[in-house]
């Protein structure tokens, strides 16, 4: 009976590892699949569509499992603030800046989430302060994806250097708010949460992208236009984010947020296999230290604070 119960347990603790794998490969081959769909649609009509399409089986689910309704205040601008900060402003400044720097470089700027959660979260979480072996680990995993790409990190575009800011931008906003959902909102349901925040992020890039971009029924609706925006809405979107709010409840914000440096390795090897990229000794040094961050930034052991926390 003990060891049934261990056993149990020893599952149960596996499941947010699998689940932190899993979107590390979903949200890894999304990079791909925007770019894909950027050479025929706008960036933010683009955006704002995708998580139109999204909202709507994540609805449905909510509605037909009864899942229970946030009911303060509080939740409901919670939801509806972060919402718009994710869903409208990250996401916009993904989609226009990917449209002017290459892919590479977009995953090796957006791997600087982790460095902003580190930071951010030694404020605001009690329970995670910034410590030496995290600050190396996060720094060693960016090191490596800097060098996994060190090829690209120059851009033609006049404007790649505004791109390059954008996703930044873009890599901090999305910090902070997984450090403000993991101490304000975890005990909201995260199927509520990302319905929630998907409608409130798509209404405004669609009331901002359709006025500037144009009617979305005469865009350039090509097969590969209609099959990125379909991946990424379904695929790449609709249940990552359910489970992703799944993982902030039962894993340190900043360990979450370490998912962005796997997704820069997968984008890596998928750009070698369908984009016929070079896959050379940068790839495999530069994997090796991203590796090394992730482990370790999460490898169970003694932390050393850097500077006491001070989160409430």
């Amino acid at each position: 009976m003990w060891y049934t119960a261990a056993a149990e347990t020893g599952a149960l603790m596996k499941k947010p590892i699998l689940v932190w794998v899993l979107l590390g490969l979903i949200w890894g081959s999304t990079w791909l699949f925007i770019k894909l769909g950027l050479e025929d649609l706008p960036p933010l009509t683009f955006a704002g569509i995708r998580f139109l399409v999204a909202s709507i089986p994540v609805l449905v689910w909510v509605a037909a499992r009864r899942r229970p309704m946030p009911t303060s205040a509080r939740e409901w601008t919670l939801m509806i603030s972060t919402g718009i900060v994710t869903f409208s402003i990250c996401y916009g400044l993904v989609f226009w800046g990917e449209n002017h720097i290459p892919v590479g470089l977009t995953s090796v700027l957006y791997t600087t989430q982790p460095l902003f959660g580190l930071l951010l979260a030694h404020f605001l979480l009690r329970d995670e302060p910034l410590t030496v072996r995290r600050l190396g680990g996060v720094l060693l995993g960016i090191g490596g994806v800097v060098l996994l790409f060190s090829h690209e990190l120059g851009a033609e575009d006049p404007l790649a250097l505004f791109g390059m800011g954008a996703i930044l931008l873009s890599s901090l906003a999305a910090a902070a708010v997984a450090v403000g959902i993991k101490r304000w909102g975890t005990q909201i349901d995260p199927a509520w949460l990302t319905a929630v925040q998907m409608v409130a992020g798509f209404i405004p890039l669609l009331l901002v992208g359709i006025p500037l971009e144009g009617n979305p029924l005469r865009f350039h609706w090509t097969p590969m236009a209609v099959t990125a925006l379909l991946y990424l809405s379904l695929v790449g979107s609709a249940l990552p984010f359910v489970l992703y709010y799944w993982l902030l409840q039962r894993m340190d914000a900043t360990k979450t947020q370490l998912i962005a440096l796997l997704c820069t390795v997968v984008a890596v090897f998928l750009g070698g296999v369908v984009l016929h990229e070079e896959l050379g000794w940068r790839t495999a040094l530069g994997a090796s230290g991203v590796l090394a961050g992730l482990a370790i930034t999460t490898w169970p052991g003694r932390d050393r604070a850097g500077v006491p926390g001070s989160g409430g």
